[in-house]
């Protein structure tokens, strides 16, 4: 059990002590469960909740079902879980309204990549940009493997035309974790592209997000 583990070592008492940084992922979740079962202490909890998903950033997509197929996890545990997680997911994210600005192919990456970099399948997101560069909408256009005969620029366009866009990021994920742009993201890249300048709204760039990584095709020079 967690009094079995000496006071100054216990998470809690760490936490005080040094920080909720110095804690390790097992402690941190141990912390959030609070107690353990008659069998096994928290932290030895924690650790299975933690090897029942593959990644960390897993968790994310857990539900409450998911959650309590784990031994020791009952309905309570797996709300404050899912809480404590849901908190997290909205501390990370960039609010819209906050006006945002671009000024790099990072400050993009950097806005996307928590809600992009753990899912499961594509997503193509656009951000809708005004003459400051500042994000006045963001909008997942499709979900599923990039086709440039799915993703269509008009659905893109009608939308930078309502939102009044000065200019677009476009964005999309490769769930495998790695970035790098394959024949069908060039194409698509290069359609949008070309329908933007007939309008008159420019793309600014298209990013990548892997797994925490990501690639810019307009600084590898594909457009």
């Amino acid at each position: 059990m967690i009094r079995d583990v000496h006071i100054a070592d216990r998470p809690r008492e760490r936490l005080l002590r040094q920080g909720a940084m110095s804690l390790s992922n097992q402690e941190l979740l141990a912390i959030l469960l609070r107690t353990g079962t008659k069998e096994e202490s928290v932290l030895s909890l924690a650790n299975r909740v933690l090897s029942s998903f593959e990644r960390l950033h897993h968790l994310k997509h857990a539900t409450i079902e998911e959650m309590m197929t784990i031994k020791g996890i009952g309905e309570v545990k797996a709300i404050q879980l899912l809480a404590a997680i849901e908190l997290g997911r909205r501390l990370s994210q960039k609010q819209v309204d906050e006006k945002y600005t671009i000024r790099s192919p990072q400050d993009a990456a950097a806005y996307l990549m928590p809600d992009m970099t753990s899912l499961t399948q594509e997503h193509f997101v656009c951000l809708f940009l005004n003459v400051k560069n500042q994000i006045i909408h963001k909008q997942t256009i499709f979900i599923g493997s990039l086709n440039a005969s799915i993703v269509h620029p008009r659905e893109i366009f009608r939308e930078a035309v309502k939102r009044s866009a000065a200019s677009i990021i476009c964005a999309h994920n490769h769930p495998s974790g790695v970035p790098t742009p394959s024949p069908e993201d060039i194409e698509v890249t290069k359609r949008i592209q070309e329908a933007g300048y007939i309008i008159g709204i420019d793309l600014v760039d298209h990013v990548i997000i892997g797994d925490h990584q990501f690639i810019s095709l307009k600084e590898k020079g594909y457009f």
